[in-house]
C-alpha cells in the first residue's frame, strides 16, 4: 500500500528569538545559505521523498513568504501536485488567530477536506536537515501506528533544552517530558544505536515532525481542544491508548531557533565537510532568478560560499557565506560572517551618484573589516566601517543593527556610515 501523503508546513510564530531578522518576515522566510529560504528545506524534502501535496501554513509576516512561495514552486497540470497557501483567518466560527502548532493545523481542517489523503504529515519550517520521508511513512505504516514522531538522539547536555521522549526497544513511545531537569535525567534514558551511544546520546529528543493518520488526527481534535502537539495533543494522545511509535532519525537536523544557532548553522555550510551537504543528490529546491553568475575580482578567498550575482573586489574572504547580489568593493575583509545581499540591483547612475554625495551604496564599501557578523538584505555600509562581533560586546537592540550572543546583526535596509566602529 501506498498511502497518500498530505504535507503540512507550518509557518512559525512571531520568531522573536530570530529578531531582528524576523521584523519583516515570518522565520520560515528568513534566507539561508545565500539563496534559499528556510521553508525550502521541509518543502524540498517533501519533493525528494515523492510527496508533492504540500500546505503551508502562515500567520506573521507572511507577505514575504506567501511572494516566495508563489514564486518558486509551480506544477504542470498533469502532476496535480501543488504548495499551496493556506494563511491564517478570522471567521464567523472562530475570530482568533493560530493559538499554537496543533490550533494552526486544528483551523485549517475545513480547507484541508477538499484534498484526498491518507496520513497528514507535519512539518516545522525553521529546521535544517534532510530526510527521506518514506522511510518514516513505511516504519508508520509497518508498525500500524495512530502517531509516529521523529525523533533524534541527544546526550544529556542538549537533552534538557528539548522534549524528550521515552521509547521502549521495538519504539513504542511510553512517556514524554519536556525539557526535564538535569537531576531527573537518568530517567530518561532510551534505547539509541550503537554509534549514538558511544557519542553519548542516550535520550530520544523530539525533532517536530509528525505523521497522524487522517481519522486518528480528526478524534484527537474532537477529544483534546489543546493548542500544541508537543505541550497538549500528543500527551494526551498517549495517555489515551493511542499507539505512538518513535522513528529515529540519525543524520545532521539543527533547529533554528535562535542568532547563534542561525549564525554557526550557515557558517558551518562553507566548511570542507558540512554537516549538511548543499552537494548531494537530493537538491534543495527555491526560486530561479536567472541571474549572472558571480564575480571575483583580487580577493582572497578561504572557505566560503557564495550565491549567485555577486560582484566582489574584496581584499580578503574567509569562512563567509555570501548571499545572491552582495557588493563588496576594494580593500575590504569579512570574515566568519554572514552576508545575505540584496533583492535587486542599483544602477550604475544611482551608484555613481551616491559616491560624489557621500551616500553609501547597498552592500558594503571601501576597506571595511566585517567580522563575526550577519549583514542583512539590502544593508547599506559605508567606507571605512568596522564591524566586529564577540562576547565581550553586550546584548542589545540599537537603530541599524543588533547584537545577540556576541553577533552584530545588521537590520535589513539599514544604513551605517563612512567611519563607524561597531567593535
Amino acid at each position: 500500500m501506498n498511502p497518500n501523503v498530505l504535507s503540512i508546513v507550518l509557518g512559525g510564530g512571531r520568531g522573536t528569538r530570530l529578531f531582528p531578522l524576523t521584523y519583516s518576515r515570518s522565520k520560515p522566510a528568513v534566507p539561508i545559505a545565500g539563496k534559499y529560504r528556510l521553508v525550502d528545506i521541509p518543502i524540498s524534502n517533501c519533493l525528494n521523498s515523492g510527496y508533492n501535496k504540500i500546505l503551508v501554513l502562515t500567520q506573521f509576516n507572511s507577505a514575504s513568504l506567501n511572494s516566495h512561495i508563489k514564486n518558486s514552486y509551480n506544477f504542470d497540470i498533469f502532476s496535480r501536485g501543488f504548495v499551496d497557501i493556506l494563511a491564517a483567518e478570522q471567521n464567523v466560527e472562530n475570530d482568533q488567530w493560530y493559538q499554537g502548532t496543533a490550533d494552526a493545523v486544528r483551523q485549517s481542517m475545513k480547507h484541508m477536506d477538499k484534498y484526498e489523503y491518507d496520513l497528514v504529515l507535519i512539518l516545522s519550517g525553521d529546521q535544517l536537515y534532510q530526510m527521506d520521508f518514506r522511510e518514516m511513512v513505511d516504519f508508520h505504516c509497518a508498525n500500524e501506528a495512530d502517531i509516529t514522531i521523529a525523533t533524534i538522539p541527544v546526550n544529556a547536555k542538549d537533552a534538557t533544552g528539548f522534549g524528550i521522549l521515552k521509547a521502549s526497544e521495538a519504539g513504542n513511545i511510553e512517556s514524554f517530558i519536556e525539557k526535564p531537569a538535569e537531576d531527573i535525567l537518568h530517567e530518561w534514558r532510551s534505547e539509541t544505536s550503537e554509534k549514538s551511544r558511544s557519542e553519548g546520546k542516550e535520550y530520544l529528543a523530539s525533532m517536530g515532525i509528525y505523521i497522524f493518520n487522517k481519522k486518528v488526527l480528526k478524534k484527537i481534535f474532537g477529544e483534546d481542544p489543546g493548542d500544541d502537539f508537543g505541550k497538549d495533543l500528543i500527551p494526551n494522545a498517549m495517555n489515551n491508548g493511542y499507539k505512538t511509535m518513535s522513528f529515529q532519525y540519525d543524520g545532521y537536523w539543527t533547529d533554528i531557533g535562535t542568532i547563534e544557532s542561525f549564525y554557526q548553522a550557515n557558517l558551518d555550510l562553507a566548511q570542507d565537510l558540512p554537516k549538511f551537504n548543499l552537494f548531494s543528490t537530493s537538491p534543495i529546491y527555491t526560486r530561479a532568478r536567472m541571474l549572472p553568475p558571480s564575480k571575483i575580482m583580487g580577493s582572497y578567498v578561504q572557505r566560503a560560499v557564495f550565491g549567485d550575482g555577486c560582484i566582489v573586489m574584496a581584499d580578503k574572504i574567509e569562512n563567509s557565506i555570501i548571499g545572491n547580489r552582495t557588493r563588496i568593493d576594494k580593500g575590504s575583509t569579512v570574515v566568519s560572517s554572514y552576508v545575505m545581499g540584496a533583492d535587486l540591483y542599483q544602477p550604475t547612475e544611482e551608484i555613481m551618484e551616491n559616491e560624489n554625495s557621500g551616500k553609501p551604496n547597498i552592500g558594503i564599501g571601501k576597506y571595511c573589516y566585517i567580522e563575526r557578523a550577519i549583514i542583512d538584505k539590502n544593508a547599506r555600509i559605508g567606507n571605512n566601517v568596522r564591524i566586529i562581533g564577540g562576547r565581550h560586546l553586550p546584548d542589545g537592540d540599537y537603530d541599524t543593527h543588533s547584537i545577540k550572543d556576541g553577533i552584530v546583526v545588521v537590520k535589513k535596509g539599514a544604513t551605517i556610515y563612512d567611519g563607524t566602529h561597531i567593535a
